[in-house]
């Protein structure tokens, strides 16, 4: 039961990082549009930080996800 709840868990956090990345890629196109048109305040240089900074946070969970189970399970890779 424990792994299946923690395999649901992972599930969820690479679904939510492949959806900031698009979110992300948006407010970096929305920027450059933004740059284009002369139009550039700063709400939107600012738009993109919201979701970088959460990737930042769910791309180091899934960095650390792999260590963390093979240091869970007591074995070394030599």
């Amino acid at each position: 039961m424990n792994e299946e709840v923690t395999l649901n868990w992972n599930k969820w956090v690479r679904q939510i990082h492949r959806w900031l990345s698009i979110a992300f890629t948006v407010a970096v196109i929305v920027n450059i549009v933004a740059v284009g048109q002369g139009k550039y305040t700063v709400w939107v240089g600012l738009l993109a930080l919201l979701p970088l900074a959460l990737l930042l946070f769910t791309g180091l969970y899934l960095f650390v996800l792999p260590y963390a189970t093979t240091w869970r399970s007591g074995r070394r890779t030599d």
